[in-house]
């Protein structure tokens, strides 16, 4: 159930992809990371203006959310967002731990102003072997090694 509070953040992510995209530099979404009452990161699309195709304004929010708090995990927390995550954000989503997202625009709404994942959602339920970009395994035990290795110390710190 949503509360007039979530409602405020949402607002806050829809305009800050509005002011940040009128100038058609940067991608029309935004995104606040929120505790109880309390913003913790704020973002927006910055693909073009970073040169980075991972700064979407979900995972800037996140970055934003985590070095405040100093930590990967943001159990407790809240993601708004101006549209329904793409695949990575999602993702995303679900590794820094928040307990819920909240988003205004669907992925169709999405598709239809030009920002179409359907088929990332697509590619991603196959198998690497079926998948349209050319997957290739090599040397699988020596990559095995090292994860071995790391699961056997004992001063690793799990995420």
């Amino acid at each position: 159930m949503l509360e007039s509070l979530d409602l405020g953040f949402l607002r806050e992510a829809i305009d800050l992809a509005g002011e940040r995209s009128s100038d058609g530099q940067c991608g029309p979404f935004g995104a606040v990371v929120a505790r109880q009452s309390e913003v913790l990161g704020r973002g927006f699309n910055k693909v073009v203006l970073s040169t980075d195709p991972t700064a979407h304004a979900e995972i800037v929010a996140i970055r934003e959310a985590c070095v405040r708090l100093g930590t990967h995990d943001l159990a407790g927390c809240t993601l708004y967002a101006s549209c329904e995550p793409c695949p990575m954000c999602l993702a995303a989503s679900y590794w820094a731990g928040v307990d819920r997202v909240v988003y205004a625009a669907s992925r169709t709404d999405a598709s239809q102003a030009g920002f179409d994942d359907e088929f990332l959602y697509a590619e991603m339920a196959l198998p690497p072997e079926k998948r349209s970009k050319p997957m290739f395994q090599a040397m699988r035990e020596e990559g095995r090694a090292v994860l071995k290795a790391w699961s056997r110390n004992p001063n690793r710190v799990m995420y």
